[in-house]
């Protein structure tokens, strides 16, 4: 039986329903670089990976466009009431107070910066749960394998079979994978079963006390 200590977790559409203040930013920055609207349908798919993968793989825009872009989206994200267009998911604060009782360390591993990291942390009150924070930033950690490796190392993990990743969407899960570590992917967020069990996900769960049930009594 395995036996998972550090605990993994992405914050948009895991711990959070961010999609509609991401969403709104991506329209933002759209609007600002084309001068058009967007369809709200074909903005789901930008909510969980990196601006710039976004920008440039989703939208095809040029790295001067992207740079733009990415600065529109924190316009309307930091500036603008963006970053609390968010809820946290039901059962979320209920599995983080479990975890942490049963003496687990967690540790946040997402693809957005520092300062909105904690700010949405601090607003809903989920600062206390964790013990580290590992972020995106604009040069050495951009994608999300390489903020996952950043986060084990500030934890100082030695047995990565102690670890687990939780995410909703195909990077969390292919970041992990990287790394050997098993994943949990959460089927409430914005990515669905196909793409989670595409990218070799260890685990599904439907919902944050499945993912606290498969970390207390993992399979295998």
């Amino acid at each position: 039986m395995k036996k998972y200590d550090f605990i993994f977790f992405d914050l948009d559409g895991t711990l959070t329903d961010s999609g509609p203040g991401i969403m709104n930013g991506f329209a933002y920055a759209i609007r600002k670089i084309e001068g058009r609207a967007s369809d709200p349908a074909d903005l789901r798919r930008f909510v969980g990976p990196p601006l710039k993968d976004s920008f440039e793989k989703g939208l095809g825009y040029s790295p001067e466009e992207t740079e733009r872009a990415i600065s529109f989206f924190r316009e309307y994200y930091n500036g603008m009431g963006g970053r609390l267009e968010n809820s946290v998911y039901p059962g979320i604060e209920d599995m983080l107070s479990g975890l942490k009782a049963a003496g687990k360390k967690l540790i946040i591993a997402t693809s957005k910066g520092l300062r909105g990291t904690e700010m949405v942390l601090e607003h809903f009150g989920l600062r206390k749960y964790f013990d580290v924070l590992a972020t995106a930033n604009d040069t050495d950690r951009q994608d999300k394998p390489d903020v996952l490796r950043y986060a084990v190392s500030l934890c100082g993990l030695n047995d990565i079979r102690k670890a687990v990743m939780v995410g909703d969407r195909e990077n969390d899960i292919t970041a992990a994978r990287n790394l050997e570590m098993d994943s949990i992917g959460v089927l409430y967020g914005y990515g669905d079963r196909n793409e989670l069990t595409n990218a070799c996900a260890t685990f599904l769960a439907a919902s944050a006390s499945e993912v606290e049930n498969l970390i207390l009594n993992p399979r295998g």
